[in-house]
């Protein structure tokens, strides 16, 4: 079973109505007026504009059009840099890049506007006592540190200016802009191929917010607004459980380079190849391919403490509890998204020398750090290649059984019935079956051979399986079971999939394969199979992949009491390739070549 993913879309947007990050000597009404301050009558654009040091920043705001804005009767906190620090050219430089922009993109993208102005200008009244040292939220949503003498690391040389809409203060210097981890994935150029992908349109869309927007007054009934804001929304962020441009959380996230990138798509593509028949088979091609590669690289701080990443690492995909790795991947031992532990030694430790945060370029973003790599060390046998465990007790996991007319009704009825059997703790077979439940194909006619038709979702195309078949024994369920009972299965085991055409097609991979007396039989039906079309995260009425298994016992060998034609199974299992054996009877997840396993067995 692998692991689902509903894509959802949450709002993003800051409720500036109840921020607290204002300094503790103010009070509510204090955000909107200054009543009871020192105050100038006048607007703060006419202070900015009538103050000869601050002429540099005064022809940046209205050349942006924000001269409007904080001459209206919105309140504004402004931090405006002084021309000491903040030269005339470097005023000019931004002017010209946000003519450059201008028309192209929306005001609200426009790069000025949102590394330079808005993150000089916080919405509300916020003033300052010498005891302050608190944060500030800026138009742009950064979270700048904000005390008695120091904004974000600029000294703050007159503070507290109450003007008539607002509070005006003056730094020694302009302040930096830190872009979150999601919008440094576009302003990095080594990081092209994953920026163009988690901005592309089908996924990254802009949402207003009217309570951080500036409005201008009512016109036909609706308000206008003399500044808009928009938030990001990114349907990747639902996708990874990780909100990239959150600036409340901190995110490392470890981002392959373009060379990367490209070698990661020319090796992953093939591994999404859907038949002709599948409905926008390019794009989940394309799409698919590219997640693989993104999902189990966003690490929440919360989760992972220094102390917790001196051993693994676990990412925003993986789950956190047994519970949750048995429901999604099967098995609680399967521990996908997960890097390092003890099990895996030393090297692949998240520092380790084969760990996925060795030899990473890390910048420091305003909500963590994106982590370049030029050396991927993230497995796929981590990720995306997972097991595919088919449990025969699962709802949806039977598709059919082998029928016959009933002479009398006419009505066709199946000649075995799946009946679920479930073994309990006082049983000598309990935690060795999968799910300490099988099910018993009840005969219904002794006569004939029966049939049961299984399916398989979620495969990988041109990527080797070891299918297995797992079949329970008599006594897993009744200790008591009788010597008939106890009989062991001789089965035809028959796969059936889908070509490049969508043509079904069926290959025999076992035609009388029989099982031990008294034990869990792990059955390998095939080594190394490679499906020609996949079927990954469809949603298939229809499965493409099913295994028939049935019962090939024949009236010489069922007289002479040599097999049974009950059969008790398991489940199906389709394990990449090379990673598993079986050993004295026992199925072991064996130490893969890289060095990257679970060492894990069923006992």
């Amino acid at each position: 079973m692998m692991k689902r993913y509903n894509i959802y879309n949450k709002v993003l947007g800051l409720a500036l109505a109840v921020l607290t990050f204002t300094a503790c000597s103010d009070t509510w009404d204090d955000h909107y007026d200054n009543q009871g301050e020192d105050m100038n009558d006048c607007s703060l654009w006419q202070a900015i504009s009538q103050n000869g040091n601050l002429s540099n920043f005064a022809r940046v705001v209205q050349a942006c059009g924000y001269d409007k804005a904080l001459g209206s009767s919105q309140v504004f906190t402004v931090f405006a840099p002084t021309n000491d620090n903040f030269s005339a050219q470097e005023a000019e430089e931004l002017i010209q890049a946000y003519n450059a922009e201008k028309g192209k993109v929306n005001d609200d993208d426009n790069t000025v506007i949102k590394e330079f102005i808005q993150n000089h200008i916080a919405m509300y009244n916020h003033s300052v006592s010498p005891a302050s040292n608190d944060s500030l939220v800026m138009m742009n949503g950064k979270k700048v540190t904000f005390s008695s003498n120091n904004f974000g690391g600029s000294t703050i040389t007159n503070s507290n200016q109450h003007y008539n809409n607002g509070i005006l203060f003056t730094i020694d210097h302009k302040a930096k802009y830190f872009p979150n981890v999601f919008e440094f994935l576009r302003k990095d150029p080594d990081l092209d191929s994953i920026g163009n992908f988690f901005y592309n349109s089908r996924f990254y869309r802009k949402e207003f917010v009217p309570g951080r927007s500036v409005p201008g007054g009512l016109i036909d009934g609706k308000t206008f607004y003399l500044d808009s804001v928009f938030v990001q929304q990114n349907d990747l962020f639902d996708y990874l459980y990780a909100d990239l441009n959150e600036e409340d959380s901190v995110y490392w996230m470890v981002v392959p380079t373009n060379e990367v990138w490209r070698e990661l798509i020319e090796e992953y593509q093939p591994y999404f190849n859907y038949d002709n028949q599948v409905k926008y088979r390019d794009s989940l091609a394309y799409t698919n391919a590219r997640l693989a590669i993104v999902d189990g690289t966003t690490f929440s701080r919360t989760l992972n403490t220094d102390v917790h990443l001196t051993d693994s690492a676990l990412s925003t995909s993986a789950c956190e509890t047994y519970l949750s790795r048995q429901y999604y991947w099967g098995s609680n031992a399967l521990h996908y998204y997960q890097y390092g532990g003890i099990s895996n030694g030393n090297t692949k430790k998240p520092y380790g020398p084969q760990g996925i945060f060795n030899g990473t370029e890390n910048v420091i973003c305003s909500n963590g750090q994106v982590m370049k790599t030029r050396n991927w060390n993230i497995n796929k046998l981590n990720t995306f290649y997972q097991w595919i465990i088919v449990e025969a007790e699962d709802q949806g996991s039977i598709k059919d059984v082998s029928k016959e007319e009933n002479t009398t009704t006419h009505d066709m009825e199946g000649t075995v019935t799946p009946l679920v059997r479930r073994v309990l703790n006082d049983n000598s077979f309990y935690g060795k079956v999968w799910g300490d439940a099988f099910v018993e194909f009840e005969q219904s006619k002794t006569t004939v051979n029966h049939t049961a038709i299984f399916n398989i979702e979620n495969v990988l195309s041109n990527i080797g399986y070891d299918i297995y078949l797992v079949t329970a024994p008599a006594l897993a369920n009744d200790s008591n079971a009788t010597d008939i009972q106890r009989l062991p299965m001789k089965l035809r085991c028959t796969l059936g999939f889908h070509d490049q055409d969508g043509n079904v097609k069926e290959e025999i991979l076992q035609s009388a394969i029989t099982t031990e007396l008294d034990q869990v039989n792990y059955l390998l039906l095939a080594e190394d199979f490679k499906f020609p079309c996949c079927s990954y995260g469809l949603y298939e009425s229809e499965p493409q992949v099913t295994l028939t298994v049935q019962t090939n016992v024949s009236p010489r060998e069922q007289r002479n009491r040599e097999f049974t034609r009950t059969m008790t199974i398991d489940c199906i299992m389709l394990v990449p390739h090379g990673i598993a054996n079986i050993t004295d009877g026992r199925f072991v997840i064996a130490p893969h070549g890289d060095g990257d396993s679970y060492y894990w067995l069923m006992k």
